[in-house]
């Protein structure tokens, strides 16, 4: 029982810390080194730019995706069905927090569960990759994607956070072929996906061979889990220990590059320091077919559901802004030719 108190505690530390305090990496997301060229005369309407497009059997009007924050608590549900209802109004995708405590404690499913308010949205699943080395099976991740009617399921990579926090689970030894075999039996597409730390070439290449659809590479320059987890740590040496990895990681734009150059087929989702529709443009033209936000939607989201439509809605607009002024009326028009990288 003191283990599931731990567990809910937690979860909500992790939305109070991430509302309240400054975790944010020492690092920078690297699009900064990124300007579109732009086109005086782009030759095209504005009201016509084009951010549809077809993912996993769902059509998103945009590609945005609120990325995977919470579930488990009574402020989750909340923040979760506001989160959703928005998605379904704008059109984008969502994945839901790690869904482990509602996997042990089946009343919790319900702060997930949001298709009664969003029928038609792309909603990932999530559980943590390493609970695989911990005693989660196939059934778990078909349990997780059921629960919340899921189009995919991610499972989320974080050894740094784990690591830096006091109990951690930290066995990720021989985690790969659990992951492949996962990738095999799953009637739904895998997404792996980092928390913050970015993806190497390495891991990358890894990951294709497990048979993952899609790779969310969440790079370093936004939220730092290891700044969360410094904030809530129990004692002096936790806290120096989570504090010591505050400059930890690859930058987004590297990681989207790396995932591209590793597997140039992969799918691959752009998350981490993302501020706003200018940069999740930049990381389709780099790669990417989803952009992700977390913090942002997160607080428009504490406050209402009306909120959070309005900041989806300015997302959007700012990438058909971006695009219309780099002269591009569609998403696959978006490259990175459109880019100059200044150093």
């Amino acid at each position: 029982m003191k283990k599931d108190t731990e567990l809910v505690n937690r979860k909500l530390d992790h939305i109070k810390i991430n509302l309240e305090q400054d975790v944010r990496s020492a690092l920078t997301t690297g699009l900064e080194n990124y300007r579109f060229i732009h086109e005086a005369l782009p030759e095209l309407d504005l009201n016509r730019i084009d951010t549809t497009l077809r993912l996993f059997a769902r059509r998103l009007a945009a590609p945005i995706l609120i990325s995977s924050m919470t579930g488990g608590t009574a402020e989750a549900e909340t923040i979760n069905l506001r989160l959703a209802e928005a998605a379904q109004e704008v059109g984008v995708a969502m994945g839901v927090g790690s869904q482990r405590a509602a996997l042990e404690h089946p009343e919790q499913a319900a702060t997930f569960q949001v298709r009664r308010v969003a029928p038609d949205i792309l909603l990932f699943a999530n559980l943590g990759a390493v609970q695989l080395n911990y005693g989660y099976t196939l059934d778990h991740c078909r349990r997780a994607v059921d629960m919340i009617q899921a189009d995919a399921l991610i499972l989320h990579l974080n050894p740094v956070q784990e690591a830096v926090q006091s109990g951690g689970d930290v066995n990720f030894a021989g985690l790969a072929k659990r992951i492949e075999e996962i990738c095999k039996k799953m009637d739904t597409p895998v997404i792996a996906k980092e928390v913050g730390w970015g993806i190497s070439e390495r891991t990358a290449k890894l990951l294709a061979e497990c048979g993952v659809s899609a790779i969310d590479v969440a790079g370093a320059g936004g939220t730092s889990w290891s700044q969360v987890e410094m904030h809530r740590a129990p004692n002096e040496f936790t806290r120096q220990l989570a504090a010591t990895f505050v400059g930890w990681g690859i930058p987004t734009a590297d990681s989207i590059l790396n995932v591209k150059k590793a597997v140039p087929e992969m799918t691959v989702f752009a998350s981490g320091g993302l501020k706003d529709g200018l940069d999740i443009a930049k990381c389709v033209a780099l790669g990417a077919t989803l952009g992700g936000m977390a913090g942002q939607f997160l607080k428009a989201a504490a406050i209402s559901t009306e909120k959070a439509i309005e900041m989806m809605k300015l997302t959007k607009r700012q990438i058909e802004v971006a695009m219309f002024a780099a002269g591009v009326g569609s998403l696959e028009g978006l490259k990175a030719d459109r880019l100059l990288a200044f150093q």
